[in-house]
């Protein structure tokens, strides 16, 4: 019999080696044995996206193969989804819009940190990829959103997040920005003003709950 740990060193290999068909294997292998869906898609999928992520930094993985990967991972996803078990404790629901700062089309850790606000039990509005400054602000004005999530993974694209802060607090909007990414750190948030900084989609949901009090 097949291990737990097996499971789940395999889907994260799936994902890296852009096995669509032995990621989807390997999610629905997961459910027949009693994992956690959760616990799959952190130990697996995402396990997986941030050695993808990993090898993309250091030039060893290039776009054409974390394509691939993401389809691996996202194959994944859609089998483990349904079975996520939404947190229903939160009181009022926070709203958050998330997108991928502008001038950048990468959005697998966007899209991962989305579902995990969904299962945390947060509204999403999806703003998508390469989205311009005034969007994040004209969108969290219309939604009165109380988070916003910014996300780069290239670092020409960085640039775009400050200006995303500064003109919410011209406007003196209650909304706080979260930001991450491959070439974002703490200290970068801590700079351009950003209320938190999430190194993962598991980091992120933390600080969106710190933030708002949940």
């Amino acid at each position: 019999m097949v291990s737990k740990e097996e499971i789940l060193e395999g889907l994260a290999k799936a994902v890296i080696d852009g096995d669509e068909v032995k990621s989807e294997e390997l999610a629905k292998k997961s459910l027949e044995v009693g994992i956690d869906p959760y616990e799959a898609l952190m130990q697996g999928c995402n396990k997986g996206m941030s050695k993808v992520s990993d090898l993309y930094e250091c030039k060893e993985m290039f776009v054409p193969e974390i394509l691939l990967s993401a389809d691996a991972m996202y194959a994944a996803i859609d089998i483990l989804k349904p079975h996520l078990k939404v947190d229903a404790s939160a009181k009022k629901p926070a709203k958050v819009i998330i997108g991928v700062a502008q001038g950048d089309i990468h959005d697998i850790g966007k899209n991962l940190v989305k579902m995990m606000l969904e299962v945390a039990g947060f509204i999403l509005i999806d703003v998508g990829k390469d989205v311009p400054v005034d969007t994040f602000v004209k969108k969290a004005e219309e939604e009165d959103a109380d988070l916003v999530t910014i996300s780069a993974l290239m670092t020409t694209s960085m640039l775009y997040m400050e200006p995303v802060i500064k003109k919410l607090k011209e406007k003196n909007h209650k909304s706080k920005v979260i930001v991450g990414g491959a070439p974002i750190n703490s200290d970068f948030a801590k700079k351009i003003g950003a209320d938190g900084y999430g190194k993962d989609a598991v980091e992120a949901v933390k600080v969106a709950k710190n933030l708002i009090g949940a």
